[in-house]
């Protein structure tokens, strides 16, 4: 069984706290795993104000509908995060 990992780059210079950042990412987090039924944690820079690393997970059937479904995601959180959002990244295992 495939699995996915979609890894979102994050730079927010307009936080200047954790708890602005955090703001930010509990709202993604929660509207990807509410539309898309994915697992959603922050990986990395968890002390830094104004970076992330976010990883989205989801399992498939098959390898072709698990990509369709993590583009998908990254389509939405480009749409939520905008020019925030440096770089993404599809992995399927």
């Amino acid at each position: 069984m495939p699995i996915g990992l979609l890894t979102l780059e994050i730079h927010l210079p307009e936080a200047r706290s954790l708890k602005d950042k955090r703001q930010v990412l509990r709202s993604l987090k929660e509207r990807l795993r509410g539309q898309f039924n994915v697992a959603v944690a922050e990986m990395d820079h968890q002390e830094l104000w104004q970076r992330a690393v976010v990883g989205v997970v989801s399992l498939s059937g098959e390898a072709a509908h698990l990509e369709q479904s993590l583009q998908a995601v990254a389509a939405e959180a480009e749409r939520q995060l905008g020019r925030a959002l440096v770089s993404q990244e599809i992995e399927i295992f």
